[in-house]
């Protein structure tokens, strides 16, 4: 009965919304096409995968996720680990690496089933905003750091041959790259133009131009200076991106587990696969639902072992990891989609493309698709992100730059667990006890909660937990004025319930908030007080 009702809805919802989600479904096809097979090159996968992964997040994974405007395929946050667990397990034989990674994919997948399943999809709250962004800046120099390279048209190389991962190797090769910038001046010219597409396509104002997707434009420019410069690829140079073979060809069973035989190095990748893309996947997932005109709430739970489902299923058939992701998920809401058939006819695009004709795509300059990414890049690390830590305070730029440079150093994994310890450090230094680190004083009583100790990113949960408890719909009070302590992240936290109240027609009130010395002045502020 149940399910025959959510059936009739879902049908309903289709129905009613077709015309708006399948236009919204294909322009975000068009945005997502050049994207996945750039991804897919750039995490040294075969390009066709990255389609692949998009296929299966938007044609299957769009029945189950519980976010219903987001959009789920590769993401470029994700290039750095995948790169990594290629090199690192195939030991330099990409091919090799690619099937042992799938195997770590698949196994994260199943690990973020789990983690959904047990509702663990609200310990992102764990991680402070300030380590977050410094992650994702640290990710964008990456692709940068690489991308650069492959716009000219090389492919940096260890002494040993093995193509080049490691941040620092990268950005050390810049001093061979860019005295040879223009070797090769026909590859380089095409990403340079693209690459002004890129900057420049955002400032226009008019409607229409602004609804078409710049990695289009991109594309379609590129290939026009490919025939213009008769560039084509030979057995020792290949600028362009080329499919050898069909969808029903390589729609196959293609993981590896033993990649089990290196223990500690496929572990790694689980976990980073399974952490960074699910942190990933879920802010997004909030952000989303802010943009949401109809002021939805995702169950970030449900939407968690979505996503682990359909890495399960991309990583068996050879795809990426996929999340929900931002750019695409953004450009959803804009274009005007109102259900998760949007993302269905997204991933439906991309499928019919896979089986009528791929073969434009060996006309695609690498140097087009590098142009595309460091323009991600960019975003990631724009130099604002570290003004803005700065407005929040010194601290928070403190942290925020110690993650970007640990990951750099090392790995995402000890950059982010390096930004979480300095700001547990920077806490105690305020005079926050270690315990109250990880314990809450609350007292809660006839719609009012008290908060008597610091309200720190490592003890929010507590607090989470009795908001968990409560309807949206009524009136709720926060008592701070007996709470020593807030950090940043806890009062991003707070801002957000207090949407999510507003938004269900309910009210959360922060009683002594006020009281607090405001950091910056937004919405979106951190604020202390000692007693």
């Amino acid at each position: 009965m149940k399910n025959n009702i959510l059936n009739a809805i879902e049908i309903n919802q289709l129905k009613k919304h077709l015309k708006a989600d399948m236009l919204s479904g294909f322009l975000v096809f068009l945005l997502a096409l050049p994207l996945s097979l750039g991804i897919a090159k750039a995490s040294d996968f075969p390009p066709i995968y990255g389609l692949i992964s998009a296929m299966f997040g938007g044609v299957l994974v769009s029945f189950i996720m519980g976010a219903p405007l987001t959009i789920k395929g590769p993401a470029a946050g994700l290039i750095v680990i995948v790169a990594g667990s290629v090199a690192e397990l195939g030991h330099g034989n990409n091919e090799q690496g690619w099937h042992l990674a799938l195997g770590a994919i698949i196994v994260a997948g199943a690990l973020q089933v789990l983690m959904g399943w047990f509702k663990w999809g609200k310990y992102t709250d764990l991680f402070p905003l300030s380590a977050v962004h410094g992650m994702l800046a640290a990710i964008g120099i990456i692709i940068i750091s690489k991308q650069v390279h492959v716009l000219a048209g090389f492919s940096p190389t260890t002494a040993q041959g093995k193509p080049m991962t490691e941040p620092l190797e990268l950005l050390a090769e810049f001093k061979t790259t860019l005295p040879n910038f223009f070797m090769h001046w026909q590859i380089t010219m095409i990403g340079l133009v693209s690459l002004a597409i890129v900057f420049i396509w955002p400032y226009f104002k008019n409607s229409i131009i602004r609804k078409i997707p710049s990695a289009l434009v991109v594309i379609l420019v590129s290939i026009a200076l490919v025939k213009v410069f008769a560039i084509h690829n030979t057995d020792t140079f290949k600028p362009l991106l080329s499919f050898d073979k069909a969808l029903f060809e390589i729609l196959r069973i293609n993981e590896s587990f033993e990649g089990f035989n290196q223990f500690g190095t496929f572990i790694k990748f689980v976990i980073m696969f399974a952490l960074v893309g699910s942190l990933e996947s879920l802010l997004t997932v909030k952000a989303v639902d802010l943009l949401d005109a109809q002021k939805r709430k995702s169950n970030y739970n449900k939407d968690l072992m979505a996503v682990g489902f359909g890495n399960m299923l991309a990583g068996i058939f050879g795809g990426l990891p996929m999340i929900s992701e931002v750019a695409r998920s953004s450009a959803n809401v804009a274009n005007g989609a109102q259900s998760r058939w949007a993302n269905f006819f997204h991933g439906l695009f991309i499928l019919l493309f896979l089986i009528v004709d791929v073969s434009f795509s060996d006309m695609i300059p690498l140097s087009a698709l590098a142009a595309l990414l460091i323009g991600v890049g960019w975003k990631l690390a724009h130099p604002r992100e570290f003004g803005s830590a700065l407005k929040i305070g010194a601290d928070q730029l403190l942290v925020f730059c110690t993650t970007v440079i640990v990951t750099l150093a090392t790995d995402l994994l000890v950059g982010i667990g390096a930004g979480i310890l300095l700001k547990m450090a920077l806490h105690l230094a305020r005079g926050v006890r270690f315990a109250a680190l990880f314990s809450l004083r609350l007292v809660n009583s006839k719609g009012v909660i008290q908060v008597a100790s610091p309200l720190v990113f490592t003890n929010f949960l507590s607090l989470q937990k009795v908001l968990l408890e409560q309807k949206l719909t009524d009136e709720l009070h926060i008592d701070l004025m007996q709470c020593s302590f807030i950090d940043h992240t806890s009062l991003e936290a707070l801002h957000l319930w207090q949407a999510d109240f507003k938004n269900a027609g309910g009210h959360l009130n922060l009683i002594g908030l006020q009281e607090f010395t405001a950091m910056h002045k937004s919405k979106h502020h951190a604020a202390a007080r000692r007693k």
